[in-house]
């Protein structure tokens, strides 16, 4: 894929951890040319380990870094000539720290009206918003966690959920704001936020207490929808996920299992009858699934095209023959040499899955090529220490 959609677009990332990175990742996977401004030595993000080892690598593919001290004089009229000639400015500080540096929107849009300015903070304007918020901070005080654990015991997601879509809603906002500059040629302050991102994400159980008049319950405790919708034990010991979520596809379980008698019962003839008397049959499907392994299973549950799944390891998915075949994963070179694949954007256009055009980038990888495209004394930079 040669022509991207966002080729030509020019952002400066201001960012750390994964929300305000995840937003650039998306944009410079779209063919943004990104470029990541770190402090002198890189960003600490590098230099996580446990679970935020992988942070970095993850989300900042096909970006270059510069590494700049923003807090000289010359080095902070350098970035500030690159933010002239930018389209997109994102940031994920607190409120506030980059207003005393002179980088916030009011100082940067004066300089550059049609640049669109990107904050991805923990909160959008209200009462919360002088708090410092995480994405495990707001999981937890806006249902998700509530949700994902069994009832009292409250359970954050197993990834960085609403930091990565708070990333993604603070893209979309980013290119909704550059359509919206072809009409007016100006750019905007485009805010999202995590507390908003998770209470969004929950938003369907707010709507079924709208509609049923009772509080949705935790997702472990939940009387789910479908009478076949869950976890089932096989013969070697594994577990696989099945689903039955239409009559049809009932029938076709029943007849493949030999489980023909099922159909002729009148208290098991639709979905919601089956839901209501489960102790009828189900204790039957179990039986008829554990006599079979996993792989035994999933072979027969695909050929009848009911809905399955494994339970898969996020280590697994390196080895996906689907992933693999399809594009779904970029092999790409991590800060220390080291090869790996990683995750590409889960989308595709015009048929094509959107391609690797830079390796994450080492600390300060592309200072002087960036600096010296627009056009800056780059020896002088160096001699005042600003780079």
């Amino acid at each position: 894929m040669t022509d991207l959609p966002l080729s030509g677009i020019r952002v400066i990332e201001f960012s750390h951890m994964v929300m305000g990175p995840a937003a650039g990742l998306m944009l410079a996977d779209l063919g943004a040319d990104v470029i990541k401004v770190e402090p002198l030595g890189g960003d600490k993000t590098r230099r996580l380990r446990g679970a935020g080892a992988g942070y970095f690598p993850m989300y900042n593919r096909n970006k270059r870094s510069i590494c700049v001290d923003l807090k000289s004089e010359a080095g902070k009229r350098a970035v500030l000539e690159l933010i002239d000639g930018a389209d997109v400015f994102i940031e994920n500080f607190r409120p506030g720290a980059l207003d005393r540096l002179g980088f916030g929107w009011e100082a940067l849009s004066a300089r550059n009206p049609r640049l669109i300015y990107c904050s991805e903070k923990g909160f959008l304007d209200g009462p919360y918003s002088h708090r410092t918020a995480l994405d495990e901070v707001t999981q937890m005080m806006g249902g998700l966690a509530y949700m994902t654990g069994p009832p009292g015991r409250p359970l954050r997601a197993g990834t960085s959920v609403i930091d990565v879509t708070g990333g993604m809603f603070g893209a979309m906002g980013v290119m909704a704001a550059l359509n919206q500059r072809h009409a007016t040629g100006r750019g905007q302050h485009v805010s999202a936020a995590l507390f908003e991102t998770t209470v969004f994400l929950v938003g369907q159980h707010m709507a079924q207490l709208a509609v049923t008049g009772t509080p949705a319950a935790p997702m472990p405790a939940r009387v789910s929808s479908w009478a076949i919708y869950q976890l089932f034990d096989t013969k070697d010991a594994e577990q696989v996920f099945v689903g039955v979520v239409s009559d049809g596809q009932w029938k076709t379980l029943c007849e493949a299992f030999d489980l023909q008698h099922l159909l002729d019962d009148p208290e098991l003839a639709e979905n919601r009858d089956r839901v209501i008397h489960k102790e009828k049959f189900l204790p039957q499907v179990e039986a008829a699934f554990r006599a079979l392994t996993k792989a035994e299973l999933m072979e027969r549950i695909e050929t009848l095209g009911l809905p399955f799944a494994p339970i898969g390891k996020p280590e697994e998915m390196f080895d996906d023959p689907h992933l693999n075949a399809g594009g779904g994963l970029l092999d790409m070179e991590m800060e220390d040499g080291a090869r790996t694949k990683l995750p590409n954007l889960p989308i595709s256009l015009g048929g094509d899955r959107l391609p690797l055009r830079l390796d994450p980038p080492k600390a300060g990888e592309h200072t002087e090529a960036v600096l010296r495209e627009a056009g800056l004394d780059v020896d002088a930079l160096a001699a005042s220490g600003a780079i």
